[in-house]
């Protein structure tokens, strides 16, 4: 009858002595009342069974008056301690389990969110919010739910095995030798529970990864008419999960036939001896009856220990998946001896930079380039030579393997990087707009900005008439990566942002390269007024939009082969004058159709 044991081995003793440490140790007092309130439940339902002899003998059999009125009145005390008590360690136990999971998943965020881009490219969005659902819904069930219940079961089953002790030692003894046999499936159930949690995680990640492309690339999904095909995959995966989820529910349940057989078996041998016990007048009835219910109510507890070892189980192996990733370091961290960035102008410098994104995909190949303080460099070339990999060098999205990076002769890998980071601003291709307001957009560039320095950032962006325009100003929500707006109105909502963080140092990567004429006109422009005394390296796809640009480098498969202004590299008439007469060539082209059509 003692509560069957959880399968701990050294692995498993230490995530648990770690869940102990770093989320539970703060509530222990809270953890401690609970224990007491679950002490009084277990005691109170130990003495419903003791309670069966008094009512039996004295109360049926001896017909005692004073009984007649005690037995009632100790049952209804009985209960009332049974409910508050439950009551109690229920509030406290949930408050417990929802605040460490609270706690973890800020944890969580906090730590992710400032993991490396390596990191991100490398793990799907689907995964890491199923670390935040899944997961840790799995633990909260095993802190909040299995953890009380084990305890209460635990401690209820102590106290009514007293009781049957105390009735009928013999027969306790006897009892003894047939559950321990129920201890060996809830043991393997536990096992297999823990390797079913894990692959029912990876299916839930890539069910939400699923969700997550296709719903945010819907437009794509129907252009191309795949929605059968994204159905297909859908399918499979849902397939999967209802796989899984079918076959933990199949081992949860499997030990409830012996259970029952078990238990069945144990209480027919007990009605059997107990009741020729009571014939022989061995003992009385109300201390056989006694024992019958101490015997019955333990039952429950035991079955009820058995899933939540389960539960546990999956528990611990969402533990295992949640510190794994808290236990992750970022590669791009500060030296122990950085110092803060000084700006003394925003000199930008390439030495000999080489670069691979793994071993498999080198991007840079010996790249040397200087952007002087206050000018603009712009670094043009095919697709895939490497012109975005130099910008997400310098705010150290990456770590250079060899050579270096400088800023105003200061090497970033030895500078700290929140100053380095600081001193940047970056205006993306890539929708960089957040489901908020317009007003909290901006103030992403300067959170401490105020409501004037926001306004006139968004003047200087030529963003501050059509703000105004939208149906709460400011205050207006944009949705989910600024989808409400144009892809003007969401260039120039960036552009402000990097103008109210009035950074030395800016990079604009193809900033309008998805806008039509008139909005890339209007974009041009507030990014003149932004580039003005700054220190900027751009990407630009169209060659027209960089003419003026005071340096021009063409990179060609992660080298550097041209340098010099517009009007020297086409007189070379090297790489940079032919991609330029392709260009040219393209869009000529395609005006005269347009002419034509006309």
């Amino acid at each position: 009858m003692a509560p069957p044991p959880i399968k701990l081995d050294e692995t498993t003793l230490a995530l648990v002595r770690r869940l102990f440490r770093e989320s539970i140790r703060p509530y222990v007092w809270r953890l401690l009342a609970a224990m007491f309130f679950m002490v009084l439940v277990a005691g109170a339902t130990a003495a419903n069974a003791w309670i069966m002899q008094p009512v039996l003998d004295d109360v049926f059999l001896k017909q005692d008056q004073l009984m007649l009125i005690l037995v009632p009145v100790a049952i209804l005390v009985i209960a009332a301690i049974k409910g508050f008590s439950t009551y109690g360690q229920a509030v406290l136990m949930n408050f417990v389990g929802q605040r460490i999971i609270a706690n973890i998943q800020v944890q969580m965020y906090a730590h992710l969110i400032r993991a490396d881009l390596t990191f991100f490219h490398n793990t799907s969005t689907g995964t890491l919010v199923s670390r935040f659902t899944h997961d840790l819904q799995l633990l909260r069930a095993a802190v909040a739910n299995a953890l009380t219940g084990m305890v209460k079961d635990s401690l209820t089953l102590v106290f009514l095995v007293g009781v049957m002790f105390y009735q009928d030692w013999g027969l306790a003894l006897i009892t003894f030798f047939i559950y321990p046999m129920a201890l060996f499936p809830i043991i393997r159930v536990g096992r297999r529970m823990r390797k079913v949690s894990t692959g029912m995680q990876q299916a839930v990640g890539r069910l939400t990864s699923l969700l997550d492309e296709t719903f945010q690339g819907a437009r794509h999904v129907k252009a191309y008419g795949m929605e059968g095909y994204e159905t297909g995959r859908a399918t499979d995966i849902v397939e999967n999960v209802f796989g899984l989820t079918f076959k933990s529910t199949k081992i949860r349940n499997v030990v409830h036939p012996v259970m029952e057989l078990l238990g069945s078996c144990g209480i027919a041998f007990v009605v059997f001896y107990g009741g020729s016990q009571v014939i022989s007048g061995s003992t009385s009835p109300g201390a056989f009856f006694s024992f019958i219910a101490a015997l019955l109510m333990a039952y429950q507890p035991m079955k009820s220990i058995d899933n939540l070892n389960a539960t546990l189980q999956e528990g611990l192996a969402a533990a295992t998946r949640v510190f794994t990733l808290l236990d992750l370091k970022p590669d791009i961290q500060d030296l122990p001896n950085a110092k803060p960035l000084e700006i003394r102008g925003g000199t930008v410098t390439f030495e000999d930079v080489h670069f691979a994104y793994g071993k498999e995909s080198p991007a840079l190949h010996g790249v040397s380039l200087r952007v002087p303080a206050g000018k603009t460099a712009a670094l043009v070339g095919p697709s895939g030579s490497g012109k975005s990999t130099i910008l997400n060098l310098i705010p150290r999205f990456y770590d250079v393997d060899k050579g270096s990076v400088r800023i105003d002769g200061q090497d970033i890998r030895e500078v700290t990087v929140a100053s380095l980071r600081g001193a940047i601003a970056l205006v993306s291709q890539e929708i960089g707009l957040f489901d908020d307001t317009v007003r909290a957009n901006i103030l992403y560039g300067l959170p401490d900005a105020t409501e004037a320095e926001v306004e006139k950032a968004a003047a200087d962006a030529a963003a501050d008439g059509f703000i105004r325009q939208l149906p709460e100003g400011y205050d207006t929500m944009i949705g989910e990566q600024g989808v409400k707006l144009s892809g003007g109105q969401r260039q120039r909502i960036e552009i402000a942002r990097a103008m109210l963080r009035n950074a030395p140092i800016l990079l604009l990567d193809e900033a309008t390269s998805a806008l039509d004429t008139e909005s890339e006109r209007q974009v041009q422009s507030a990014l003149q007024r932004l580039k003005e005394g700054r220190t900027t390296l751009v990407i630009a796809h169209r060659l027209s939009t960089v003419q003026d640009a005071d340096i021009i480098y063409v990179v060609d498969a992660g080298r550097v082969v041209e340098e010099g202004s517009h009007a020297e590299l086409l007189a070379r008439n090297g790489t940079y004058a032919r991609l330029y007469a392709l260009q040219f060539d393209g869009e000529a082209e395609a005006e005269n159709q347009t002419l034509a059509r006309a």
